[in-house]
């Protein structure tokens, strides 16, 4: 199944019928190693715990959305997830776009404080929801115990019509798998399905080296190196002033196993209006 070529949303037959049988800067290290998630300006707090946006005269809470996110991959771990519902003028990500620093911080930090405050800065966004912690393979190479998927549960008012979700590749350099501006379930208890892909933000070039990762990049995979803890900051040395393209995946040029590599899609997003 090709990187390039995979649609967002839109997934091959056999996916679709495989798939349908189963079930911030804060430093690098701080925010990836913390137990739980705390997105800033109280917009979500692990989990479950979601804030809705109030204006121009929607109703509070009027819709309430489950959201499951599953891992994919065979080797590469997740950030906490984030799950924006929103009305039609937001666009988190476009590919052949410069990303935003929202963007560029989550594919290079797992850093959601921009993305609150982005959220915080317009009447736009109607609602929020962060997964607890990071989400491993299912096969969970690190032998970590943490789950592969996250339930999550989003609020929002009838103006939001749209979903988006970003989570950062943690063993890559500026990786993140991705749904931009997808179509909310309309009525109580319809689901819908989608499928999300991975991208490269542009922002930092792709050495493929643990040295230029996020310290968890090594503990969540069980690919401990000697010496190398991984970085805590984004390294100026490695940025680039580029854009959002299809993510080429692991090539095997630095100390990341090839093996690290996956096919799109990267994670299954399953979303039903439950009131």
């Amino acid at each position: 199944m090709s990187k390039n070529g995979f649609s967002v949303g839109r997934p091959p037959s056999e996916w679709r019928k495989q798939m349908s049988n189963k079930q911030l800067s804060t430093s690098r290290r701080a925010f990836l190693g913390a137990a739980g998630v705390a997105v800033v300006g109280g917009l979500a707090l692990g989990g479950s715990a979601v804030a809705q946006q109030d204006g121009n005269g929607n109703g509070n809470a009027a819709r309430r959305y489950r959201v499951t996110v599953t891992n994919l991959t065979d080797y590469q771990p997740f950030t906490p997830p984030a799950v924006v519902a929103h009305r039609p003028s937001v666009e988190l990500f476009a590919v052949g776009d410069a990303a935003n620093d929202a963007i560029r911080q989550v594919a290079e930090n797992g850093n959601l404080g921009p993305l609150a405050e982005l959220a915080e800065s317009t009447n736009a966004v109607r609602g929020v929801a962060v997964g607890e912690g990071p989400l491993v393979p299912r096969t969970d190479p690190g032998e970590t115990g943490l789950p592969y998927f996250a339930e999550l549960h989003l609020d929002a008012d009838a103006s939001a019509r749209y979903l988006s979700f970003v989570s950062m590749l943690v063993a890559t350099n500026d990786g993140f798998a991705g749904l931009d501006t997808v179509p909310l379930p309309r009525a109580t208890n319809e689901s819908r399905t989608y499928y999300a892909a991975s991208y490269d933000a542009g922002t930092e070039r792709n050495t493929e080296m643990f040295a230029d990762m996020v310290p968890p990049a090594q503990s969540l995979t069980g690919e401990n190196r000697e010496g190398i803890d991984g970085t805590g900051q984004s390294n100026p040395d490695i940025a680039e002033d580029g854009v959002v393209t299809p993510h080429p995946g692991i090539t095997g040029i630095g100390d990341v196993p090839e093996a690290f590599d996956w096919d799109d899609p990267v994670a299954i997003i399953q979303v039903e209006r439950v009131e």
